[in-house]
């Protein structure tokens, strides 16, 4: 009888194991929505920084990884729209960059996870209720884009101590711009010198804007962050080194600058990574903290530099993180 039972038993557990394998839920394959300014050429650097970070915390494309990738080519207006495709396509989470790609998943999404990046102040944009307690369905990282632009006008003045009147090349259509502008504006005047709002709100008003700078006399430019300047940096570094004009931008994406002050958004990105895992694993976007940039780096290039007949002072080498020869 025990034989019997025994084989009984057997038959069965070989009869039920396929049926149990079966009952098993395959693998998850995760999609994220990304939502950026710029096209993935453009942005390489910064994606592939995010793809490792999920690569080192086991995501892996064409594993258990899909990256939808949406971007507003140099536009702010089509985020409304990339924005509700993803939703519609049912991703399981959304990643931006820039106040305007926040708003708009904000608005096109209350239950789908949002992770941020590059937003200066989520808080005052309304994008978050709180650094410490996000709410919602938001999280991620500041930008602490604002707070940093009196640091870049005093770079400015120090790279050309005998600068009368700096110019800021701001798209003030971007929510997030006027308090940028306003600290440049504080800056620049506690330091004696004039300020000068040069507002673009298109690629065709980059020219005419430098133009406007050259017959206001500037003798320096600062440079804001934001989709229109981003999607448009060759072009921007050319017609500051075309115009002889030294410019102080807010970070490296702008390649050929003479300086970059600024978040190290490579790293930015591969920090996001850890939201959109911690999401995955079952933390909800409320109950994670919003950070805030860790590291600030100052770049400078000594080519454009001499190019511009500019010396460094030693004020300004022993403050810089990276040299570009």
């Amino acid at each position: 009888m025990r034989s019997i039972g025994l084989a009984v038993v057997l038959t069965l557990g070989v009869l039920w194991a396929p049926l149990a394998v079966e009952a098993q839920p395959p693998d998850k394959v995760y999609r994220i929505g990304v939502l950026e300014r710029t096209s993935p050429t453009v942005n390489v650097a910064n994606l592939e920084s995010f793809r490792q970070g999920l690569r080192a915390l086991g995501y892996v494309e064409g594993k258990n990884l899909v990256i939808e990738y949406r971007s507003a080519e140099g536009r702010d207006e089509p985020f409304a729209d990339l924005a509700a495709e993803l939703v519609r396509l049912k991703v399981d989470l959304i990643l931006t960059r820039g106040t305007p790609a926040a708003l708009a998943a904000k608005h096109a999404t209350p239950v789908i996870p949002v992770v941020i990046t590059g937003v200066g102040d989520p808080v005052g944009q309304g994008i978050i209720t709180s650094l410490a307690h996000p709410g919602g369905n938001i999280t991620g990282l500041s930008a602490t884009v604002t707070e940093i632009y009196p640091k870049r006008v005093e770079l400015l003045k120090e790279l050309v101590p005998k600068a009368a009147r700096i110019a800021a090349l701001f798209n003030m259509s971007n929510p997030a711009i006027p308090r940028q502008w306003t600290a440049v504006e504080t800056a620049a005047r506690s330091l004696g010198v004039q300020p000068l709002l040069l507002d673009v709100r298109k690629a065709d008003d980059l020219r005419p804007a430098f133009e406007t700078a050259m017959r206001e006399r500037a003798d320096a430019l600062v440079v804001g962050l934001e989709t229109l300047t981003l999607a448009n940096a060759p072009l921007i570094v050319d017609l500051a080194a075309k115009h002889r004009l030294p410019a102080v931008y807010a970070s490296t994406e702008f390649i050929g600058g003479l300086a970059s002050y600024g978040v190290n958004y490579p790293d930015h990105y591969r920090r996001a990574a850890t939201f959109v895992d911690k999401i995955f694993k079952g933390a909800k976007p409320s109950d994670l903290p919003v950070e805030q940039p860790t590291k600030l780096e100052l770049v400078v290039n000594l080519r454009t530099a001499r190019a511009l007949g500019l010396t460094i002072p030693r004020t300004v080498m022993l403050q810089v993180d990276q040299i570009v020869e």
